[in-house]
């Protein structure tokens, strides 16, 4: 079996929607290059993604939506329709060739899915991808084209199988959630800040799917402020009893880095130690369900230069079996401390004292631990039935 596989190339840097708007692909150049400077990014372990179809976007996406969506990229669709689609405002603003910029992302994904479904490499590494929000017919929360679900779709249609997808970023994974809250091919497990105070206000635990799809949708909707202890403890307590409920043929995860104290956007309290642990469970579940068979996205992450390079480099790094610690690459800080507005960090964990500590832990917690056993209830309920 070939090592683990990366998927990058300059194209996917064009997703971009003005100089100040919080969604900046550059991230996916500063991991890029963090990875190359600390010598655990190889050429070989480089594969260039291809440009999705149309055809392939509609696995999820209306027609009617691409063509506006190319309209809009093009400066020919009117305010007024742009609206209805949910392209031109303040969270997701038009830009010249959205659509490419989309398609190329979108193309990444399924470009890693080919690689692990073929038998090519186990675990394969998207991190332009995991645009969550977006839905049929209507672009929201930074996200255009929903990678995710369109990748799930595909590889559910053209290999066969089931498929777990589990969504660490700190915004609920709504629009792969609704895209396959009817199917029980597709089990969806989101750890997320609570609804009350962040976008997209959805990820109760009462969300459980419908139809065929019910007891196949799984939310832990944490409290603000969570901090390591209880979010690590949530997902891999979720995440080992879903995946030995569900039995995964393979296992997509997106990895949303906006759960750290510094992002701007969230409110919650996880530092680096929550990024190294995450993806080494994910892998375990992989190895132990999946023959593997791991696909991984990126995600949400509004820190760029502190935060996001780091998460997502320790995703790569899981992969490969390697442990990090000490001091980033000198020649990575020498070259992006010239370009970032704040200081970077300088070694691959954080230091403990990185934020003031929380007085409500104790109570964060314990709500926490009610909402777990509340999402984790109607398995525990059946496998104590079944004995």
């Amino acid at each position: 079996m070939n090592e683990p596989l990366f998927i990058y190339s300059e194209n996917l840097l064009d997703y971009k929607f003005h100089d100040s708007h919080p969604f900046n692909q550059l991230r996916v150049k500063l991991t890029y290059d963090l990875l190359k400077a600390s010598g655990h990014l190889s050429d070989t372990s480089v594969v260039k993604p291809r440009k999705a179809s149309d055809e392939e976007i509609m696995l999820i996406h209306d027609k009617g939506y691409i063509e506006a969506v190319k309209k809009a990229g093009e400066g020919s669709l009117s305010s007024d329709i742009a609206g209805n689609y949910g392209l031109g405002t303040e969270d997701t603003p038009s830009f010249k060739g959205m659509h490419d910029a989309g398609a190329w992302i979108v193309g990444a994904t399924l470009t890693a899915a080919d690689l692990v479904m073929e038998g090519k490499t186990k675990h394969a590494l998207s991190l332009s991808g995991g645009l969550h929000h977006g839905f049929r017919g209507k672009a929201s929360g930074f996200c255009i084209y929903n990678d995710s679900s369109i990748v799930i779709e595909y590889i559910r249609r053209k290999y066969g199988v089931r498929v777990l997808y589990v969504d660490s970023d700190a915004h609920h994974g709504d629009g792969v959630q609704w895209a396959f809250y009817d199917d029980s091919d597709v089990c969806t497990l989101s750890i997320h800040e609570t609804g009350r105070y962040l976008f997209p206000g959805t990820g109760n635990v009462h969300e459980k799917g419908q139809g065929s799809g019910y007891g196949f949708s799984f939310n832990v909707p944490v409290d603000a402020f969570t901090e390591d202890e209880s979010w690590l403890h949530c997902y891999e307590t979720s995440l080992l009893e879903v995946a030995d409920y569900f039995k995964p043929d393979v296992i997509v995860t997106q990895n949303g880095a906006d759960a750290h104290c510094y992002d701007p956007l969230t409110h919650l309290s996880v530092t680096m130690k929550t990024y190294e642990a995450m993806p080494r469970l994910a892998k375990k579940i992989a190895d132990r369900y999946c023959g593997g068979r791991w696909i991984a996205t990126g995600g949400g992450g509004y820190d760029i230069w502190r935060v996001v390079p780091r998460a997502w480099a320790n995703i790569w790094l899981a992969m490969n079996g390697i442990q990090e610690s000490g001091n980033l690459p000198a020649e990575w800080l020498a070259k992006w401390s010239r370009e970032s507005p704040v200081e970077l960090p300088r070694t691959w964990s954080d230091s403990p004292d990185i934020y003031t500590p929380i007085p409500r832990k104790p109570e964060i917690t314990a709500k926490n631990e009610d909402t777990l056993a509340k999402t984790l209830y109607s398995i525990r309920s059946l496998k104590k039935k079944n004995g």
